[in-house]
């Protein structure tokens, strides 16, 4: 399945920054262009994982750098971490059961349309997701009892899932 998004244009001799995920012309203007973009291969991580939230002003806890995805997230008014579901202590306020899609990568920061390719087919199956962005690529987090409708909606949108049968 082949999805058509529109695309900022800029031009490189006035924009010392391209290639920035952010960005307009050097008058503040925008152009777009079509792009074309592909069904998207994404990868089933192994093992489940939790999203917890601990107070802002708390450092990360060391069971919290644990696995092979793990999102530490600061803001002024908490500390949330992605972590592996067996790193999170009992008592921590977790919400639990959570697989983690790994979308290949690496994603340009110019591409549009991504998130929207994958978020819209999973809402539309009533799948709720949890999203982690990298400088790479965009990871998808879908509750464990929700992984089958979910890769059943994004395999009928075109993309492709492996590591999931």
């Amino acid at each position: 399945m082949t999805r058509v998004v529109r695309e900022p244009v800029l031009d490189a001799s006035e924009r010392p920054d391209l290639g920035r995920r952010h960005g307009s012309t050097a008058l503040g203007k925008r152009e777009t262009r079509p792009v074309d973009i592909r069904a998207l291969k994404l990868e089933l991580l192994e093992g489940r994982y939790a999203v917890v939230r601990l107070d802002a002003g708390e450092a990360a806890p060391p069971w919290a750098a644990q696995g092979p995805f793990v999102s530490i997230t600061r803001t002024e008014g908490e500390l949330s971490v992605v972590c592996p579901e067996p790193a999170v202590p009992a008592d921590a306020r977790a919400e639990r059961g959570w697989r983690c899609l790994r979308v290949a990568g690496p994603l340009g920061f110019g591409m549009t349309g991504i998130l929207a390719s994958l978020a819209g087919p999973l809402a539309s199956s009533g799948v709720s997701i949890f999203v982690v962005s990298t400088y790479d690529t965009d990871y998808l987090l879908l509750q464990d009892r929700d992984l089958d409708r979910g890769t059943d909606a994004l395999s009928r949108a075109g993309h492709e899932v492996t590591g999931h049968s």
